[in-house]
């Protein structure tokens, strides 16, 4: 059963990214770009995004646990240290030059959007080197 739910949460989650043109790495770029032919859009697509998950976060949390699952997994930590700093920064910068993030470029990979064939593995790549330095970074600490 728990798969059938994140497969439909999925596949809405993906509707969304393109009904919003998330899905459209030009779109996304002239959001980024506030000098030349910046497109306000996708702002109001976060604020949307900001405000459902506001008043979910607050509703699904005064129930003593989960529809599906036995508890609610929430961050413990809120210290800031340099993976805090560096993590977005580097997403932020691959989403400025390459106009997706992990979302919306497997949407448009599945839309066979252009750019995506190269950017989805080299993503695939990154996500894996991160963690290989992370785990690597950790054992170091803990040794």
């Amino acid at each position: 059963m728990s798969f059938l739910v994140n497969l439909a949460l999925g596949l809405l989650f993906g509707i969304g990214l393109v009904v919003s043109g998330m899905a459209d790495p030009a779109k996304v770029l002239n959001f980024l770009d506030l000098f030349g032919t910046w497109d306000p859009s996708l702002a109001f697509v976060m604020g949307g995004a900001v405000i459902v998950a506001f008043i979910g976060y607050r509703l699904v949390l005064t129930r003593e646990r989960p529809v599906i699952g036995n508890t609610f997994h929430l961050p413990t930590r809120n210290d800031i240290d340099a993976r805090v700093i560096a993590g977005p920064a580097i997403f932020g910068i691959g989403w400025g030059l390459g106009g997706f993030c992990p979302g919306p470029a497997l949407t448009a990979l599945g839309l066979g959007g252009t750019g995506t064939l190269a950017f989805v593995p080299a993503m695939i790549v990154g996500m894996w080197a991160a963690r290989l330095l992370a785990d690597n970074w950790m054992q170091a600490r803990t040794a």
